[in-house]
């Protein structure tokens, strides 16, 4: 966007602000009342097209044999450790009653009865694995229709249904299944409150001033209410995933207070040199609301980039991010801009921070506002003089930290990932204790017979020969198409490597013995296959995509610095930083290292789309930072023509604001690291690692010490290839330093 038109438009906003918070504020009324009226509920829908599990998926509803709806299921126990289902006393009684109290509730379609498996005798019972070995666990299964005729009063009333019979029965009754995936509250709400109150006092001592540290937070509740409210209506037409609205929350608040930070530090710069608030707004959107639009522009191409995994969940998620960030940068260029005008020239005063650091003086401390950026001065000067240990030192830390990222392993945490205090994990482990660890994990093999009656005999037979097969309920058939299910119970946990072997073996060796090459078929569906199959046309797609976006990187670096080795370097220096990013999460989550410390209770699998969703994110968040910071020194260089003096007056110019803009946004991700969901808990480290590291080793070690190697060469662009560029108007570091951001505190000493 171009810097007038930018200009205008802070200016604007900053002589009216009442009218602009005013439109803001109608804006997200309407937004809310439009989610509440015609907004709908998030869902996951992991399937795609072409996967074998979706092709198991529409036989199922083919076949209508009750599948392909939700599920819940009511794991008991007797609470007299000497009593079994077995004998026919009060924990039968009580199960008996149970389970008729779960058929009556709403939309319930049917359930399992282990008292009338049991009438017919123990053996019976136990092979149709609906009451444990030993007598002491039973199962009730509960079949809901399809998500789309449930809400979240269907989960509740089951729910208040297991809290009302717990006072009543003799049973231990605990409750999981894909109901309560699907519709228990989105884990995130703390973490925002906590990113938040973080990120409001790191503002309060990066500013000094209640006031200024006000204006960010205020804009971007502002943004995120507008943004989720849009994303809430667009699940009302499509199906929202359930990481989005977290994910979104996440990077809504990370970045829309990170933009608001560097146009109130350009901002307060303008004040100090005695510009009129309005006009000061105006110049500061358009010098680093220019940038702003770049970074939120590339994090938006970067996400909506996943489209090329052909994973439509993922698209759609991208999208909904997307729409926050959008938000976001439309809210730093007029909502900022209008508090910016309201606030007048109160954002001019120092503050609090200041009378602490007079009060710091006549306590004998010499303390100045300047210090910090003598300090930085003083470091990049020390790396400028000893490059070549810095980037051999720094470029070594994070290939080791990489390393891990060699043992990636996808899955999806199951509810054995959840704390104890979660009722779903409490019946996992019941499951798992009396049935053995598949069972929560089954697999739904669908079939057409396509006519031959013994097809299903031979499949029957084959698949529970199979070695990674514990057990196989009775097959279903619709009698009207023909097609059959059978639920086959691995003899491993949902989130471990051998199912997916099991899954593999089934497909590649198993099914195709059966069924040949006539016109019968079948396939493996469930969760565990379908969250398999996603994962592995993920890693496929994943190089594809990454270079897609080192490709676009590179280009509009070099449009932008007019620079071969600039962007090369940058494209290079932003995949370190992310590949240590991964070989945390890989080091945290697979091998347990530190996990108590966000309360991680078990190893578990990195989420098959989180790589892919965390590259597109990291990436174009590390160039809002790239762009900053090598603004900054093509200025320096192009004014005194001395690459050593460019980057050492170039990364510390901007080493201040960079630092506090990634310390907020660490402080927000952190916030979500503690949530009780996994892959919240790995969304937000992930990204709190990433962006840590890019902002203190990368542009404060690596990006100083290779530009000091490569000396004058950063700048080559060959002639030919300098010609047919845009012309050079279009550098940003050609202008004025007044059209660059300036560390907070400068130029208002």
């Amino acid at each position: 966007m171009h810097s007038k038109a930018l200009s205008r438009l802070g200016a604007g906003a900053a002589r009216h602000p009442w009218q602009v918070m005013a439109a803001w504020l109608i804006a997200a009324a309407l937004a809310v009342v439009a989610a509440i009226a015609f907004g709908g509920r998030t869902a996951d829908s992991m399937t795609a097209p072409g996967l074998d599990s979706q092709r198991a998926a529409e036989l199922i509803e083919r076949a209508g044999t009750g599948q392909e709806g939700m599920t819940a299921q009511v794991v008991v126990t007797p609470l007299d450790s000497g009593a079994t289902f077995f004998d026919h006393g009060s924990a039968r009684t009580a199960l008996a009653r149970l389970r008729a109290e779960v058929g009556r509730l709403p939309h319930v379609l049917g359930t399992s009865d282990p008292v009338g498996a049991l009438d017919a005798g123990g053996d019976t019972a136990v092979r149709g694995g609906l009451v444990s070995a030993d007598g002491r666990i039973a199962v009730v299964r509960v079949q809901y229709p399809d998500q789309s005729r449930l809400s979240t009063r269907d989960l509740h009333a089951l729910v208040d249904l297991g809290d009302r019979l717990r006072g009543e029965l003799p049973l231990r009754i605990e409750m999981g299944g894909n109901l309560f995936y699907v519709f228990s509250d989105p884990d995130g709400g703390a973490g925002e409150l906590i990113g938040i109150l973080a990120a409001a006092a790191i503002l309060f001592l990066a500013f000094g001033s209640l006031v200024a540290a006000a204006l960010p937070i205020g804009m971007a509740v502002f943004g995120l209410t507008v943004g989720v409210a849009t994303m809430t209506v667009l699940a009302g037409v499509t199906e929202i995933p359930t990481f989005a609205p977290v994910l979104g929350s996440m990077v809504g608040l990370g970045v829309g207070i990170d933009y608001a930070l560097f146009v109130l530090a350009r901002h307060r710069e303008y004040l100090a040199g005695g510009l009129e608030p309005h006009e000061a707004a105006g110049r500061a959107v358009a010098t680093a609301g220019r940038p702003v639009v770049f970074a939120g522009g590339t994090v938006v191409v970067s996400i909506l980039g996943m489209a090329v995994a052909n994973v439509p969940f993922m698209t759609v998620g991208g999208l909904a991010v997307s729409i926050v960030v959008l938000t976001m940068v439309v809210a730093s260029v007029t909502l900022l801009p209008a508090f910016l005008g309201a606030a007048g020239s109160r954002l001019a005063r120092t503050g609090g921070l200041r009378r602490l650091i007079r009060a710091g003086r006549r306590g004998g401390w010499p303390v100045k506002a300047s210090d910090a950026g003598s300090g930085w001065r003083r470091w990049i000067g020390h790396v400028n003089r000893h490059p070549v240990p810095y980037a051999v030192g720094a470029a070594g830390l994070l290939l080791t930290a990489t390393l891990p990222v060699l043992g990636l392993r996808v899955g999806l945490p199951d509810d054995g990932s959840l704390p104890h205090s979660r009722t779903e994990r409490r019946a996992y482990d019941l499951v798992a204790e009396g049935f053995g660890p598949g069972t929560n994990g089954p697999l739904i093999i669908a079939a057409d017979p396509a006519g031959e009656p013994r097809v299903l005999d031979r499949l029957v037979a084959a698949v529970a020969a199979d070695p990674g097969i514990a057990s196989i309920a009775p097959a279903q058939v619709d009698e009207s198409t023909g097609i059959a299910t059978l639920v086959a119970f691995p003899t491993t946990g949902p989130q471990e490597r051998a199912t997916a072997d099991t899954v593999a073996r089934l497909r590649s060796d198993v099914l195709p013995t059966v069924v040949g090459r006539g016109p019968a078929e079948a396939h493996v569906g469930g969760a565990a296959a379908s969250l398999s199959d996603v994962g592995q046309r993920t890693s496929r797609r994943l190089p594809v995509f990454v270079a897609a976006v080192l490709a676009l990187s590179f280009l509009l670096l070099m449009l932008v610095f007019r620079s071969i080795l600039v962007p090369l370097k940058a494209v290079l220096l932003n995949l370190l930083s992310i590949g240590a990013a991964y070989g945390v999460l890989v080091a945290v989550f697979q091998w347990g290292w530190g996990g108590a410390l966000i309360g991680l209770q078990t190893t578990v699998p990195i989420v098959s789309f989180i790589p892919m969703f965390l590259f597109a994110i990291l990436f174009g968040l590390s160039m809002d930072y790239e762009v900053f910071l090598l603004s900054r020194v093509r200025e320096e260089y192009l004014r005194t023509g001395d690459n050593n003096t460019a980057i050492v007056q170039g990364v510390s110019g901007t080493a201040r604001i960079i630092t506090s803009a990634a310390l907020i946004m660490v402080a927000v991700f952190l916030s979500f690291a503690v949530a009780e969901d996994p892959s919240t808990k790995m969304f937000g480290l992930g990204l709190a690692t990433a962006i840590f590291i890019d902002a203190t080793i990368v542009r404060m070690v690596l990006v100083p010490a290779t530009m000091t190697l490569l000396g004058r060469a950063n700048w080559w662009l060959p002639s030919r290839l300098d010609r047919v560029l845009p012309l050079r108007s279009a550098d940003p570091a050609r202008s004025s330093t007044h059209d660059l951001p300036v560390p907070l505190g400068e130029g208002s000493q």
